[in-house]
């Protein structure tokens, strides 16, 4: 019998998929992941280290802020690596002044693991031409993602970026196919694109991101990319109630 681990599916060639038996363990929420760090990885990358309680206390507030926004991971092998590097920089400065003592709060947390790897989404403060926000599923957990269109001079192209599965792809290409055929609804000539390249692109291209869901948004932002229009603009609510 053997058994295989995975943080995800695609990944696995699909033959193989079909061989086995899909277990789906779901990953940590995030006080889950905050009891573990506090109760569980600080402790033992204290000892690992030769620290004390007394040498170093990482806040519950810096715990959480490490968790959003220097990790992006299901389990907490990230979070275990990142709480080893702030006990070895502190063990540094401790072999130099054994009286050193440091509280970690959200505001000193860079000085020792360096500037932020992941920020909070933010809305658009206006609305966007080609620019449309959707939800997406990961295995990390539910994420806000936006899709951005951009129209340059050219042939015909359609570019995709950002990490996209095979299935994303197709997805966006059935969007394309779909403007192209309803063209008079947009009121746009039929044969607009052979003189448009038109580059799609999905931003945190560290993740990958696949499924068909995403479709209407990828469509919606070609569409709003080639009408000038912003995609929640009231003018442009009856042309995208046609999609």
């Amino acid at each position: 019998m053997f058994v295989c681990t995975a943080n995800v599916l695609h990944t696995i060639p699909q033959p193989l998929q079909d061989r086995m038996e899909v277990l789906r363990i779901p990953g940590y929420t995030e006080q889950e992941k905050h009891q573990i760090a506090q109760r569980f990885l600080v402790p033992k990358q204290l000892e690992a280290t030769g620290l004390t309680k007394s040498n170093l206390k990482i806040t519950d507030e810096a715990m959480t802020h490490i968790i959003r926004h220097y990790t992006h991971e299901a389990g907490v092998r990230n979070l275990n690596r990142e709480v080893a590097n702030i006990c070895r920089k502190v063990a540094r400065k401790v072999v130099a002044d054994k009286n050193f003592a440091l509280e970690v709060t959200p505001s000193n947390v860079n000085d020792y693991l360096g500037i932020i790897k992941y920020r909070d989404f933010f809305a658009e403060k206006k609305n966007e031409i080609g620019l449309t926000t959707g939800l997406a599923w990961t295995e990390v957990g539910g994420e806000v993602l936006s899709t951005e269109a951009t129209l340059m001079q050219g042939k015909g192209r359609l570019t995709l970026t950002g990490k996209l599965g095979d299935v994303m792809q197709e997805s966006a290409q059935a969007g394309m196919s779909y403007v192209r055929s309803r063209s008079h609804l947009f009121g746009l000539p039929k044969d607009f694109y052979r003189h448009l390249d038109i580059h799609v692109h999905v931003p945190e291209g560290a993740i990958p991101k696949d499924g068909p869901s995403a479709g209407i948004t990828l469509c919606t932002s070609i569409v709003s990319a080639l009408t000038r229009i912003p995609q929640s603009a009231k003018q442009g609510l009856a042309n995208y109630r046609r999609i």
